[in-house]
């Protein structure tokens, strides 16, 4: 069991909200039941970041000073990597390969943003008259970042780094259903000695603690991962407090087979792009866009391949696809699938549950892939968050276009060809924030990253992810003792 602690304010102890209880989804087996955070405790966390954002031995510290904070817990990430892909492994159903994947991608948040940190520049700019200007920018003060329950170790480091380098506090949210990893990585960070009070970890329901911190008026900046409706709410909450926020919505993401591509790179990169964490990524190519003259042979393969994709639990590094983060999720899935097939989709495999004792107690569900409807099905235009693909033909680049963009969401998109010509253009025309060319779910922390339509506003990830948690600002300095305005305004006109 986990201890009943979360951190508030700079201080462990017992939350005053209701019981969460998080479960193993390869099991069903309780793995922690703890008290989490209430709405007193907000506002207990906002203040206290408040007046550590405020305290000088914060506030004043050099660039340099914070990256080696940063650092420190890099390195802590690093030697307790294999107890954070555990945790996490257990708290949300993924493969340990997933997992530590995820883990080391943290790890590289911080040392990318403590890296990024120490060459930050304002500007000099050009003036326009006796003075000079310069631009430079300051942090928000305390930020609020909300990460879903898919990847927490990734989503918190893509938020928390960036913030805290930007000379914020944070008071993080992380989803109820996955509150482990995001306690873990609270103690991490105090124990790389983040001055107290910089940092709260609220677990708690969205809709009273991540509403709490939205509208909360010592929030001055809330960054979001998750779903579009919530995305939206949170957009008109901050609308009324005219505070900047960021969104990292939904997605479905179309996937591109021309048919000069690289079959079996291509073949492999559906499989993955879809069934990787089993379909719950926001940027899961769902929907498979394959050329008329080699559908057939192309989804015919992507079945085969995918009745053979071993499932199992997370702990089990042979695993490709795991169990899904809750049987609440998984029915969820489910429903959706027996939707389509009543609207008449053909389930071409899975659409079910596993058959076996081993699956019996887990939030299991097989890789499904549906075909026989147009894009305009629900199936095609609803986010589905589950291992399910749609497979649809095109005829033409037209056509490809005019149906991968035929939806609301524009998050991510995979184009397969061996003509560069044809990337290059494909790519330009889809309205999607991230298009990957002949690979899929490749990223750098480096590299910006966000959506277009209802996927969401702004970018995480490089060098202007520090920038998004501060405030911009303007300097002018006269450099003439004479100014444009003496002789009319001094004293002499008096």
């Amino acid at each position: 069991m986990f201890a009943d602690e979360i951190l508030v304010g700079g201080r462990w102890r017992r939350g005053g909200g209701e019981v969460l209880e998080t479960r193993d989804p390869a099991t069903g087996e309780v793995l922690a039941r703890l008290h989490g955070a209430g709405v007193a405790d907000v506002d207990e966390a906002v203040r206290a970041g408040a007046a550590a954002a405020a305290d000088p031995a914060w506030r004043d510290l050099l660039p340099h000073e914070r990256a080696r904070c940063l650092v420190r817990i890099a390195d802590l990430i690093a030697e307790r990597a294999d107890d954070i892909a555990a945790l996490q492994t257990a708290d949300t159903g993924k493969s340990i390969n997933e997992t530590r994947a995820l883990v080391a991608s943290a790890q590289g948040t911080f040392r990318y943003f403590a890296a990024a940190l120490e060459t930050l520049e304002g500007a000099l700019t050009p003036s326009r008259g006796p003075y000079l200007t310069m631009s430079v920018h300051e942090p928000v003060g305390v930020v609020g970042a909300i990460t879903p329950w898919n990847s927490p170790i990734a989503s918190d480091a893509q938020k928390v780094a960036p913030a805290l380098a930007a000379g914020n506090a944070v008071v993080l949210k992380p989803a109820e259903w996955t509150p482990l990893v995001s306690l873990a990585l609270g103690r991490l960070i105090t124990d790389a000695g983040l001055p107290p009070g910089l940092l709260s970890v609220l677990p708690g329901p969205g809709r009273i603690i991540g509403d709490a911190i939205v509208r909360h008026p010592g929030v001055g900046k809330v960054s979001f991962t998750g779903g579009t409706t919530t995305g939206r709410a949170i957009g008109a909450a901050a609308a009324e407090k005219i505070m900047p926020v960021s969104l990292e919505l939904g997605g479905k993401s179309p996937t591109i087979v021309f048919p000069d591509a690289d079959r079996e790179q291509a073949l492999a990169g559906l499989l993955f792009g879809v069934f990787s964490s089993s379909g719950q990524s926001c940027i899961a190519g769902s929907r498979a866009f394959v050329h008329a003259s080699i559908y057939e042979e192309v989804v015919g393969e992507l079945v085969r391949r995918a009745g053979r994709l071993r499932i199992g639990p997370g702990t089990d590094p042979a695993t490709q696809v795991a169990p899904m983060v809750a049987h609440a999720h998984r029915d969820k899935v489910a429903a959706m699938v027996d939707r389509a097939r009543d609207e008449g989709a053909r389930v071409r495999c899975g659409g079910r549950t596993p058959d076996g004792e081993a699956y019996a107690r887990g939030a299991y569900y097989l890789p499904t892939i549906l075909d026989g409807v147009p894009n305009s099905a629900a199936i095609c235009q609803e986010e589905v968050f589950g291992p399910v693909l749609v497979a649809l033909p095109f005829e033409d680049e037209e056509d490809l276009v005019a149906q991968a963009n035929d939806t609301v969401y524009g998050l991510a998109c995979g184009v397969w060809t061996g003509d560069y010509r044809t990337a290059w253009r494909v790519a330009r025309r889809i309205d999607a924030g991230t298009v990957w060319v002949n690979t899929y779910k490749q990223f750098s922390i480096s590299t910006p990253f966000g959506g277009f339509k209802d996927s969401g506003l702004g970018r995480e990830k490089g060098r202007e992810g520090i920038f998004a948690y501060m405030r911009q600002k303007s300097v002018y300095w006269g450099m003439d003792e004479q100014q444009p305005y003496s002789q009319q305004w001094g004293a002499q006109s008096t």
